[in-house]
């Protein structure tokens, strides 16, 4: 069951939508792209199956979604606003910072300063549509820390080719940048969630365990 709250930014109020582990491991803090909010199909796949397998998932809604704006704020108003989040969470369980599109591009750019051990990046912009040249791979390379990047095998902000050879990533077949897949692929949405699900849920326990045996 969620919870909800809600939190004051330097850019007005945001919200917290919490589903907790009953025995938490770590936390996922995510926030949702420029085009969509935190009730997007990945985030809440997330926010479904996670739990039971010990990671609380808190979805973080921006203040300008909140205010029901349609075009989001620039990206420092972003960062801001997911530094908010980060403050509002108790606890003392590893922490994974994320988020979907430019969501993805505000947790590479804090993870590290919010005290996150990981990044998670679900379909990541790496470049404008019809705009390879214009890459943002500096910015993902530019967390610092152990990062997971799902991408849509169509994706046009990036293909999952487009990735430098180094990245971790986790390719959803035939899907796009709302990882939505055509009626017509070889997988269903469903199963296309459950790769989003089971990878980010094996990479974090990954984390976690490396993260605590080093301690």
């Amino acid at each position: 069951m969620s919870s909800e709250r809600i939190i004051p930014t330097p850019h007005g109020e945001g919200r917290l939508v919490t589903d907790r582990a009953r025995h938490t491991l770590a936390t996922l803090l995510v926030s949702h792209g420029a085009g969509g909010g935190v009730e997007s199909r990945d985030l809440e796949a997330l926010a479904r199956h996670l739990p039971r397998h010990g990671i609380t998932v808190v979805r973080f809604e921006q203040p300008w979604r909140r205010a029901g704006r349609k075009i989001a704020t620039p990206p420092a108003t972003l960062d801001a606003g997911l530094r908010s989040a980060a403050d509002n969470l108790r606890g003392r369980v590893p922490l994974i910072v994320g988020g979907r599109s430019a969501g993805a591009r505000s947790a590479v750019r804090t993870a590290r300063l919010l005290g996150a051990v990981g990044c998670l990046a679900l379909s990541f912009p790496l470049h404008p549509p019809g705009h390879p040249e214009k890459s943002r791979v500096d910015e993902l390379r530019g967390s610092r820390l152990p990062t997971l990047v799902i991408q849509g095998e169509r994706d046009t902000m990036g293909r999952p080719d487009e990735f430098p050879g180094s990245t971790e990533l986790c390719v959803v077949p035939a899907a796009d940048h709302g990882l939505k897949v055509p009626a017509r692929a070889d997988i269903s949405q469903e199963e296309a969630m459950g790769i989003v699900v089971e990878a980010t849920l094996e990479w974090i326990v990954r984390q976690v365990t490396g993260n605590s045996s080093a301690r």
